[in-house]
């Protein structure tokens, strides 16, 4: 058996015993063990009584947190002409059309955020079996596939983040730093479990968010009182 740091033993200790606390408290425990030497992300996790196997149960979409990440998210634009200078002065990392797409099918995916204006999507989905399994297919659903390229470079650089349910039905995603304000990040946490909860598909049966738990990069995790997260 692995042995356990001092550090990692002291922040075990810490959470024992705890367990369906408010927003705040979480934030509060959770950022106070944070203590690894890089800023740590403040990661949520939601259970959902969702299969997304089932179209009708799938559970995305997308949301501006209040005080963004924390994190430099790279964005790559699939766009020709005007609207790949649009994407490019807006900030886009790596703008391009046949030739990003080569790049993309050699290994090479150096981004975050694949952005998409709709007359390159012929292009983008050969790249479907690329770009699909680490959620980074261009849709519409998320405005990744837009004319307005420069919002969306923006949009995905000032904190929005895309949450999209795994097979067991669970929706996870960075909502901060350990560094944030426990106000910022409570504020965070509150408005990615509204958007989520928001998001609840129209198949979905019987209790919907099962479970909502927060834990930093490093650190173990603490479950948060739904009706206090949702405000029901």
């Amino acid at each position: 058996m692995a042995k356990v740091g001092k550090r990692t033993a002291a922040a075990r200790e810490a959470f024992v015993g705890k367990g369906n606390v408010s927003v705040e408290e979480a934030v509060a425990l959770v950022k106070g063990n944070a203590n690894a030497k890089f800023d740590e992300t403040i990661e949520i996790a939601l259970n959902l009584g969702v299969d997304p196997r089932h179209a009708d149960q799938m559970v995305r979409g997308v949301v501006s947190l209040p005080n963004g990440t924390g994190k430099t998210v790279r964005v790559a634009v699939f766009a020709r002409g005007p609207k790949a200078d649009e994407a490019t002065a807006a900030g886009a990392d790596i703008v391009g059309a046949e030739d990003l797409m080569e790049t993309i099918q050699g290994g090479t995916i150096d981004f975050d955020r694949c952005i998409a204006t709709p007359d390159m999507m012929p292009i983008v989905g050969r790249l479907g079996k690329v770009l699909g399994p680490r959620n980074l297919m261009p849709n519409p659903k998320v405005g990744t596939v837009t004319m307005d390229v420069a919002d969306a470079v923006k949009n995905a650089k000032g904190g929005e983040v895309q949450f999209k349910a795994e097979k067991a039905g669970v929706v996870h995603a960075g909502v901060g730093k350990a560094s944030f304000d426990e106000a910022k990040l409570a504020e965070n946490v509150r408005a990615f479990v509204d958007a989520v909860q928001k998001a609840k598909p129209t198949g979905a049966k019987g209790s919907y968010m099962q479970k909502v738990s927060l834990s930093s990069t490093m650190g173990p995790g603490v479950t948060i009182d739904i009706s206090n997260a949702t405000g029901n």
